[in-house]
């Protein structure tokens, strides 16, 4: 059979009949992950961009990474949420 690949790796011939005996089967599809990064907190969100100056930007990262927040929306939704008294 021919080479096939998926993101730059290969996938043999077993692999794909799997993936067409489960497409036949049929998908649970409240269980399919869905597009585009994952819901936080209840519901959809909205996006509200912030803009922040060098030294606050700093101390966030710094404080972030002194909690073990991995990204700065992280860090700034933990500090909105303690700001605004939410859980």
């Amino acid at each position: 059979m021919g080479e096939n690949e998926m993101r730059g790796q290969p996938v043999n011939d077993e692999q794909i009949q799997a993936w067409a005996d489960e497409a036949e089967a049929g998908f649970d599809v409240p269980t399919l992950r869905r597009r585009g990064r994952p819901s936080v907190g209840d519901g959809a969100g909205t996006v509200v961009p912030v803009r922040l100056d060098g030294p606050t930007l700093e101390a966030l990262n710094a404080r972030a990474k002194e909690e073990g927040l991995t990204n700065r929306s992280e860090a700034i939704r933990a500090a909105v949420r303690a700001w605004a008294h939410v859980a």
